[in-house]
């Protein structure tokens, strides 16, 4: 079991490197490639709840392990969660101009969600699950000003109707989290009893 656990993570680490290097080639592959990424997320827990505990976290393989689920978190869910999006804005007649309504409001998004992952991934993975907490305060708090004032957010100074930017934060902000989260739960499904 412990190889089979080994090529799935394997497996996961490079469709999440192609998921997110394939925006330069194509914007299907890098939806395929997400979906894959979940598919491959998705065995990978089956997989885990079969075979339980299955390394201490300071034997090679639970460190091996730990590097690779952090990469798959971290690199991972840029695709995952610009897929979900993608998903969601399906029917939109307004898809083109939302999105660029979205991404001049929430600029540097890509990079936030990297680190955001990645401090879910280390709090989660080491034991201090109110790292969640702390990173979902830090997140809104430092995107409060730009939603506030989006277009389309009641109250504010832009005219409405164009907007969705707040609602773009959520689901983006859920599907990153619950994407970095999975990971973590993998990680520590393996290692611990």
């Amino acid at each position: 079991m412990t190889w089979v656990v080994a090529l799935l993570v394997g497996l996961l680490v490079v469709a999440a490197f192609v998921a997110f290097a394939a925006p330069a080639a194509s914007e299907s592959l890098t939806r395929v490639a997400a979906i894959a990424c979940a598919g491959v997320l998705g065995v990978l827990a089956f997989v885990t709840v079969l075979s339980g505990d299955l390394t201490d976290p300071a034997e090679l393989l639970g460190r091996v392990l730990v590097v690779e689920l952090f990469v798959a978190a971290v690199v991972g869910g840029s695709p995952v969660t610009a897929t979900v999006l993608w998903l969601v804005d399906q029917g939109s007649t307004s898809h083109d101009h939302a999105m660029r309504e979205a991404g001049a409001v929430l600029r540097g998004g890509i990079w936030i969600g990297v680190f955001e992952r990645a401090a879910v991934f280390a709090a989660l993975a080491s034991g201090w699950p109110e790292g969640l907490a702390v990173v979902l305060a830090l997140k809104g708090l430092g995107r409060y000003s730009e939603l506030r004032s989006a277009p389309g957010t009641p109250g504010s100074p832009a005219p409405s109707g164009a907007g969705g930017v707040a609602e773009r934060f959520l689901i983006g902000s859920f599907a990153s989290l619950l994407w970095a989260c999975a990971c973590a739960g993998i990680y520590l499904a393996l290692v611990t009893a």
